[in-house]
């Protein structure tokens, strides 16, 4: 019996598949062929390739959570710089874990609404620490730009980079730095 169409299997495939081939050999075609159904069967699912992109990165980004929260949450009354640290790690992990993971991720769109939540805890945190909601926001969504954009330059390159890990901890370290001054202004 074959198996049923699914967002999900769909979705899964095509991660499967980027591993395989690369964001540019992903085509709809491809993935078609590789469930062995026709392409319009995909666009009951996925309406275009963007679409395909933004639920793969939510799919990633959910993958994450679930592996992550447990040692995040332990980092509830440790300092504030723990969190960002380990959150920038995971991500960045995540990011790696695929092939052209990173450039998935970059420019597309979190379809599940339920996981822009997952934000809450860092945020509280942050928050916690002192930083008001938009000054806690807006450093959260300053790392995970840094993020992204490091692991997309990461993965551009074709030969591995002894000294990636200690550059990208140096860039985390800066936005920590930065958060610290803007912090201790901010309660002068």
């Amino acid at each position: 019996m074959a198996q049923r169409l699914d967002r999900e299997r769909i979705v899964r495939r095509a991660l499967d598949l980027l591993d395989e081939v690369g964001l540019d050999g992903l085509t709809l075609r491809r993935l078609a062929g590789d469930l062995g159904v026709q392409v319009a069967a995909l666009y009951w699912h996925v309406p275009s390739k963007a679409a395909l992109l933004d639920e793969m990165a939510t799919t990633m980004l959910r993958d994450l959570i679930v592996a992550a929260e447990p040692e995040i949450r332990d980092l509830v009354g440790e300092p504030w710089q723990d969190c960002v640290r380990v959150s920038a790690d995971r991500f960045r992990a995540a990011l790696l874990s695929r092939r052209d993971g990173a450039r998935v991720f970059s420019g597309t769109y979190v379809t599940d609404e339920r996981l822009r939540g997952w934000v809450e805890l860092p945020l509280s945190i942050l928050v916690g620490a002192g930083f008001s909601v938009e000054d806690a926001t807006r450093a959260w969504s300053t790392l995970l730009a840094y993020v992204v954009g490091f692991a997309v330059e990461e993965q551009a390159r074709p030969a591995g980079d002894d000294d990636s890990d200690a550059r990208f901890t140096f860039g985390v370290d800066l936005v920590v730095g930065g958060l610290e001054a803007r912090l201790a202004a901010a309660a002068v």
